[in-house]
């Protein structure tokens, strides 16, 4: 199949070239290029921050200049050069290894491909602002395949911009059309076989896609409560009337054995969920029951619910260091507790003003929130702006002793917009809403600084809010959760820790025995001299030895014991067996939180 011509110089052509082999096949014909034409895969996908050198799976990459054969030449880890002075045409031609079943990569099978550009397509330097087109081809791999994706096609390109999107009905094969490397770079595409479910949102099309959807899923449901979550987004953004800041969305959910997360674009998400993740169908014509926080069904909910928040916080307003990408190395920021710890605040609160949860399951999301940040001693080394800006480094590569040195954006971020949120509505009668509302405004949807954020919240709260958020972003001691949640009559219920919290340890519970994963700083298991990787065999308690598997069997044979009364415990580390002399802590507590009696709903 030849790829039509279409009005851009930078044509991108994907095909299958080996799905048993996870091969696709990618030709880069680019128009009058320069003299010495250099060109380069980004090493990272915005959204997901960390280096992932997507170059690493590019192979045997050759060259024409005019139709004759070009040197292509090396400059280092992901950029190439060909000389091409006074060409009409350059021509590459390269093939891409494929199978990373998570939305940030690429994947090909012979059941289904899904990839986003940034790993398939080739930046042209000096070109990356112009259209850019990419043909998808189908072959002796895809036969009954279909495509989704919300790139435009090539022709729609043409129509009117006031004209109304409407999604493909034929297979999707052809050319679509990118106004520069950016938006193409925004756009997953998933070919194979699967359901989808079209509805809108005060008129704007959206549309489903659910990839490997076991039989007896409830599709429809799921359906519905996403255009619910849409709607309460939405409603939130641009209050009663106006409609999202978008003329398409598209979701696709990839459904696997045991695989969670998402990914952001402009007009679109990459999904991937838990089969035990989605509803299904009753034998019974019944009412479904209502979700409780531990259900799969309510987690995967707050995730669509994230990914699509991100539609407005951090694919339009976005921080200003990402005002234009730079895909050859990283993009700081001291933002991200703002755009991924307010989204991560709001996609639980989402799901309760779309009616999805009840008020007491949603206090036990935020008491989860509360609790993992208070677990985590790094919490009062590593602020959340600088964890923000440390994201590179230290969140998406985690290691024994992270919980002891950083804190989570996602997790401290979203209660620092609950401190904001309940704040502001006690001191000033506002809301977070409103300052996301107030900074939508100010910025036109587009490149933010704090320093934006600042003279918003200060204009609504009538003065500065400067010492809140030197405390609560730039610095490291405890927020005021306890004193804003009570104030809007949430209670604040101690209950006993686990034994694990109680020791100061997170164990590796994927296999037999108890295998130490991380030791918490300032914990008696660091003070009995416990690491990270231990094996615990045994505990001694006076002239009793005992063997010990689970971490109830620590605690049965603690049971009354005092803090004078040493427990030895026997683990081993590299290959030696150890004593550490356990002293046994006074009693710690998680928190609940509870509705009041007299109905009042926090930040609902």
């Amino acid at each position: 199949m030849k790829a039509p011509a279409v009005a851009a110089a930078v044509h991108h052509t994907v095909a299958v070239a080996d799905a048993r082999a996870h091969l696709w096949q990618v030709t880069l014909r680019l128009q009058r290029p320069a003299a010495r034409q250099r060109v380069s895969l980004p090493v990272w996908i915005p959204g997901s921050y960390l280096v992932r050198e997507f170059a690493q799976h590019l192979q045997r990459l050759q060259g024409w200049v005019d139709g004759q054969p070009a040197r292509v030449r090396a400059l280092d880890k992901n950029t190439w050069e060909v000389q091409a002075a006074q060409a009409q045409v350059l021509e590459l031609r390269y093939e891409v290894y494929a199978f990373d079943p998570s939305v940030r990569a690429a994947y090909l099978d012979t059941q289904r491909g899904f990839f986003n550009p940034t790993s398939l397509c080739l930046r042209v330097h000096g070109r990356d602002q112009e259209p850019q087109a990419l043909t998808l081809q189908p072959g002796p791999w895809t036969q009954g395949w279909r495509v989704a994706t919300a790139l435009p096609r090539a022709e729609d390109r043409a129509r009117s911009p006031a004209g109304r999107w409407r999604w493909a009905e034929d297979e999707g094969w052809g050319t679509y059309l990118a106004a520069d490397y950016d938006e193409l770079a925004d756009h997953p595409f998933e070919l194979g076989t699967f359901w989808h479910g079209d509805f809108e949102v005060r008129g704007v099309p959206h549309r489903l896609v659910v990839t490997d959807a076991p039989a007896g899923a409830d599709l429809q449901r799921l359906q519905h409560d996403t255009a619910r979550v849409c709607e309460a987004a939405t409603a939130l953004w641009h209050g009663t009337r106006q409609a999202p800041p978008m003329d398409r969305y598209l979701f696709l959910l990839h459904v696997t054995r045991d695989g969670y997360g998402g990914l952001e674009h402009r007009h679109s998400t990459a999904l991937v969920c838990a089969r035990s993740d989605l509803p299904y169908r009753a034998a019974e014509a019944t009412a479904p029951a209502a979700l409780k926080a531990s259900d799969g069904y309510t987690s995967l909910l707050g995730l669509i619910a994230h990914e699509y928040f991100h539609a407005w916080n951090v694919k339009r307003l976005r921080p200003a260091d990402f005002a234009r990408y730079d895909y050859n190395r990283e993009n700081y920021t001291e933002l991200l507790w703002f755009f991924e710890g307010l989204t991560s605040y709001y996609d639980d609160l989402l799901l309760l003003r779309a009616g999805l949860i009840e008020l007491p399951v949603y206090l036990e999301l935020v008491a989860r929130t509360i609790n993992q940040v208070l677990a985590t001693p790094g919490r009062h080394v590593q602020s959340v702006a600088q964890a923000s800006f440390d994201a590179w480094i230290k969140f998406y590569r985690p290691h024994d002793n992270t919980p002891n040195a950083t804190v989570s954006y996602y997790a401290k971020g979203a209660l620092v917009g609950l401190c904001l949120d309940l704040a502001l509505r006690l001191e000033c009668g506002h809301s977070l809403d409103d300052a996301l509302r107030a900074l939508w405004q100010r910025c036109n949807g587009g490149p933010m600084r704090e320093d934006d954020l600042r003279a918003v919240l200060a204009e609504l709260a009538g003065r500065p809010l400067d010492g809140e958020l030197d405390a609560w972003v730039h610095g490291t001691e405890e927020l005021p959760l306890r004193a804003l949640l009570q104030a809007h009559g949430i209670r604040w219920v101690e209950e006993p820790a686990t034994l694990a919290q109680q020791l100061g340890l997170r164990v590796d519970d994927s296999g037999p025995g108890i295998k130490l994963k991380h030791v918490l700083r300032g914990g008696a298991a660091e003070a009995a001299g416990m690491a990270p990787g231990d094996e615990w065999l045994m505990v001694q308690r006076g002239e009793e030895l005992w063997r010990v598997q689970r971490l109830d069997d620590v605690a049965l044979h603690a049971r009354g014991l005092t803090a004078d009364e040493p427990l030895l415990a026997w683990v081993a580390r590299d290959g030696r067996v150890l004593r550490c002399p356990l002293r046994w802590p006074p009693p710690t507590a998680t928190v609940q939180l509870r509705a009041p009696q007299d109905g009042a709903t926090g930040p609902a």
